[in-house]
């Protein structure tokens, strides 16, 4: 009788963890509600100048590396194709939707140790770039397969004409 009351206790004690990790979970997404809507990719993009496969980390509101955006499925981590197009960034997501950045939008991009509760070993573990959406700064993170590329990435995202204009 004492362990079936234990492995019930451990049971109710687990249920409610979960439970709590999902209330907090939907209220986040209330929170965020008044984000600006993400943009869609458009219909036809360019020829990709580079691509690169992956883990999408997550998008965060920038400058808070915790904070991650958790409207719709933008928060979930899925498996990923990164490309580099005239238009902007795609993230082609496995079993999500696809995310976009317009080339007007991106603001910066560097390599770094952490984002969206992801932390790496290395320093240059993720890719983030910084952009913009209706005056709302994000930081958009992603663990490539190979990682010596990142310096093509972030030299390639520093040219893009915004940035070389001054920063807003």
């Amino acid at each position: 009788m004492t362990r079936v009351l234990l492995s019930l206790a451990v049971f109710v004690f687990f249920a409610l963890c979960v439970y709590g990790m999902w209330h907090g979970w939907r209220r986040r997404q209330r929170k965020q509600a008044d984000l600006p809507a993400f943009p869609s990719t458009p219909a036809a993009l360019g020829a990709p100048r580079l691509a690169t496969t992956g883990v999408y980390i997550g998008t965060t509101n920038a400058g808070n590396w915790q904070d991650r955006v958790q409207v719709g499925d933008i928060g979930f981590r899925a498996e990923a194709t990164l490309s580099l197009v005239p238009e902007g960034v795609a993230i082609e997501r496995v079993g999500a939707s696809p995310i976009f950045i317009p080339a007007e939008s991106i603001r910066d991009a560097r390599t770094d140790r952490g984002l969206a509760g992801k932390v790496m070993f290395s320093e240059e573990g993720l890719l983030v770039v910084q952009w913009e959406n209706e005056g709302h700064l994000f930081d958009t993170g992603f663990r490539g397969d190979d990682k010596d590329v990142y310096d093509e990435w972030v030299a390639a995202l520093s040219q893009n004409p915004i940035n070389t204009e001054g920063k807003a």
